[in-house]
């Protein structure tokens, strides 16, 4: 019984089963989406984003891709891989990087925004890729091959799991010395329970474990199951939905949407 009982958590953090919440103050719905620059169709994206009527978007990859059906949106400065749009004011914008200030290794995007009378920080996230191929991670019954792969995903790991440190450090600064609540979603290129989502989600709520429903499965570009992108919130916002967007095929992410009920 104990042993099951410190397996809840670390399960709940893949496939969860939340009661309906009640809500009795406005609003805030929040789309988290790595776009993959629209490589499988930029009018889908569009329109699927100008669908969801969202009052703050955070986008991952997006290849700096213009806009132009989101009328109406804010958006932060191009930087060719995050942006973040929003119906309302933004300001204070700020890019965070890696040690090296490479600018294939910028980490998130911070932008405050004043919603409702009220001003909150979002910080958008992609982690520095594993760059893994399916041929890489596919074993097969040849063991002098399958060993090569394992040394070769090995290989990868060690650098990416040090730029994710130090890519880590320079978000939770934004974090802890944010005057206001504070929303950080995004590609985290790392499943639960490691290094990275411990770390990034200290002091916040996962969204997911406060409101979703089924599988948090995100990734969908492998036959196995990945949850590696997340939204976390300060607990004075609370969490009334998550959901992950299967319904659409139009990157190898599938799309978070997030509602919060923001008090008076």
């Amino acid at each position: 019984m104990f042993i099951g009982l410190a397996f809840i958590n670390p399960v709940k953090r893949w496939v969860n089963f939340s009661s309906e919440k009640k809500n009795d103050s406005s609003t805030i719905k929040v789309v988290s989406f790595n776009i993959k620059a629209g490589l499988m169709g930029k009018e889908e994206v569009l329109r699927y984003l100008k669908a969801q009527d969202a009052d703050v978007i955070l986008l991952q990859e997006d290849g700096g891709m213009e806009y132009p059906t989101l009328k109406g949106y804010n958006r932060t400065q191009t930087n060719g891989i995050l942006t973040i749009l929003t119906k309302y004011h933004l300001s204070n914008e700020k890019l965070f990087f890696s040690e090296d200030e490479n600018m294939e290794l910028q980490s998130g995007l911070q932008a405050d925004i004043e919603i409702k009378g009220k001003t909150y920080r979002f910080v958008d996230i992609y982690l520095y890729p594993f760059q893994f191929e399916k041929k890489m991670v596919k074993l097969d019954g040849n063991s002098e091959a399958n060993e090569r792969k394992v040394k070769g995903v090995i290989k990868k790991l060690i650098p990416t799991f040090k730029i994710h440190q130090d890519q880590t450090k320079k978000i939770r600064e934004a974090v802890e010395n944010s005057p206001y609540p504070v929303v950080v979603a995004g590609d985290f290129n790392s499943v639960p329970n490691s290094y990275e989502y411990y770390h990034l989600s200290e002091g916040l709520e996962d969204a997911f474990m406060t409101s979703g429903k089924g599988s948090a499965t995100s990734f969908h570009d492998y036959k196995f199951p990945l949850r590696i992108d997340y939204v976390f919130s300060s607990k004075s916002l609370k969490a009334l939905s998550y959901v992950v967007d299967r319904s659409v095929s139009i990157s190898d992410h599938y799309p978070v949407i997030t509602e919060f009920s923001v008090s008076d």
